[in-house]
């Protein structure tokens, strides 16, 4: 008779090399062809950044020729376009617009994503639909009379009409936030408020804690968009260059040297170093907000 201790004593099967060897390569087969897809992309969505590298990094002769490798390094061209350029009162433009106005955004989206997802009121429905029709309407259409009010206060030439809006209406982020608090459960709000909280105190202390993803989706979704904003700071800021973000600056930048493609090439590159650490601490944050915006709880 034999028992389960002489079937646990017995050895192990080898598996000859070449049968071994053949598992593993299907296994990286069936990788190749899973991922194959996602590999495509990522090689495609790389180029355009490799491209940058690479002129930036050429002599001024060779830059935006057939020759795509550089033939000698010129790393120095990252130093030279803050001589021809104050490149660093530009970025602290930008970052002063994006910080501001994103948190701005995030300010007055969450109490109103918050009343839209837990709360019921009368014309809940039609603000909400009116907010989804904000989105629908093109910013050209509200700038003559945003232009004219803000020229009125005297405020053009910088960056104030660009931020203050977002500290009261941002169709987007409230879309984006009310999407994700409906994956929040409601009994969390309801334990909150048999504790003695208000709907200010289950907000703050329940709701945002929970929904730092959709949060951090929403921060980053604002933040690249007034990094990358062109048209706003030209209608507001291009009359005064000591306001003018990187967007506008890079603009006028190649403008002024449209022959050095290299020098252009290596100021987009350095424009573009924080938008891509800023996305690769926050991936995860980024990528969770953005899997759970769609489902509703």
């Amino acid at each position: 008779m034999i028992t389960l201790s002489d079937t646990a004593r017995k050895p192990p099967v080898s598996v000859p090399p070449r049968v071994r060897f053949k598992r593993n390569w299907d296994k990286r087969l069936s990788f190749i062809a899973l991922h194959s897809v996602g590999i495509a992309m990522g090689v495609i969505f790389m180029l355009p950044i490799l491209f940058v590298f690479l002129t930036a990094v050429m002599a001024s002769d060779q830059a935006m020729t057939a020759s795509l490798w550089p033939s000698e390094w010129h790393f120095e061209n990252f130093v030279k376009v803050f001589q021809k350029a104050p490149l660093l009162e530009y970025f602290g433009n930008s970052l002063l617009y994006s910080a501001l106005a994103t948190a701005g955004a995030l300010l007055s989206a969450i109490p109103a994503a918050y009343g839209l997802a837990k709360l019921r009121w009368r014309g809940q429905n039609l603000f909400f639909m009116l907010t989804v029709a904000a989105m629908l309407l093109p910013p050209q259409v509200t700038v003559v009379p945003l232009y004219d009010l803000w020229v009125r206060l005297g405020l053009t030439g910088t960056l104030v009409p660009l931020i203050v809006p977002y500290f009261f209406f941002d169709a987007f982020s409230i879309f984006l936030l009310r999407q994700f608090f409906l994956t929040i459960p409601k009994d969390y709000i309801e334990a909150a408020k048999i504790d003695g909280c208000n709907e200010f105190q289950a907000m703050y202390r329940v709701l945002i804690p929970m929904a730092k993803p959709g949060i951090a989706a929403t921060a980053m979704f604002c933040f690249l968009f007034t990094w990358n904003d062109y048209f706003g700071p030209l209608l507001y800021t291009g009359e005064n260059q000591d306001h003018w973000p990187l967007s506008l600056a890079i603009a006028s930048f190649r403008g002024m040297h449209h022959v050095e493609w290299n020098m252009t090439m290596a100021a987009t590159a350095l424009i573009m170093a924080p938008v891509i650490v800023l996305f690769v601490f926050a991936q995860k944050s980024f990528v969770k907000g953005i899997t759970f915006t769609g489902v509703k709880g």
